[in-house]
């Protein structure tokens, strides 16, 4: 029996393949129908222009049903794991709502894409994304938390030093991505850069 069939294990398997895939499929349409330029378009651009838009909607919305999934299994691991830690109890339960607000702001971004004719649906995407990106990266420092507290009687330090290193790549993930949308919207590239679909080879 392969390990993600035992259990729940499947569960955080297709959380994170089905979301890969949603991103994926919907760039390659994006980039078929030449509706974004291939070379590292924004993601919510990929997503912002029937068919793709649609393809780009439902496959985040399941995903925020795997992940919400996902993290009720934690939860209930957890707290199986510990059933007299109090300390970790709390922390647990914390953890478990900041996944899910993780999740609620997914189901936004999938549901109010980027559309140039609407800018008020960019403010809610964003605020999806803040959601997504922002709470989930504190749910991952509960969980790398709850990982430190709960060895070595749960488990080993390889589990804590794992979570930790996808904690720290995450955060400078977020930083860069911020650092990118400062400078784009710094005015120095030119304006109505956020609009922008197509890049001219003249432009910077």
């Amino acid at each position: 029996m392969w390990w993600f069939q035992q259990g729940l294990s499947i569960l955080p398997v297709a959380l994170v393949v089905w979301s890969a895939a949603s991103f994926v499929f919907s760039y390659i349409t994006a980039i078929v129908l030449h509706h974004v330029d291939p070379l590292v378009p924004y993601i919510s651009d990929t997503g912002t222009i029937p068919p793709e838009r649609c393809l780009f909607g439902i496959m985040l919305n399941i995903s925020a049903c795997l992940g919400m999934a996902t993290m009720y299994v934690r939860y209930k691991q957890v707290y199986a794991l510990n059933p007299e830690k109090s300390k970790i109890i709390k922390l647990n339960k914390v953890g478990l709502t900041l996944g899910l607000m993780s999740c609620f702001g997914l189901c936004i971004i999938a549901n109010f894409q980027v559309l140039l004719s609407f800018p008020i649906l960019y403010y809610i995407h964003v605020v999806g994304a803040c959601l997504t990106f922002g709470v989930g990266a504190i749910y991952m420092l509960v969980q790398t938390v709850l990982s430190y507290l709960m060895q070595p009687e749960v488990h080993s330090k390889d589990v804590f030093w794992i979570r930790l290193t996808m904690l720290l790549w995450c955060c400078s993930s977020i930083v860069s991505m911020f650092v990118s949308s400062v400078v784009l919207y710094s005015g120095l590239y030119g304006i109505n850069l956020v609009q922008k679909l197509h890049w001219d080879p003249q432009e910077r």
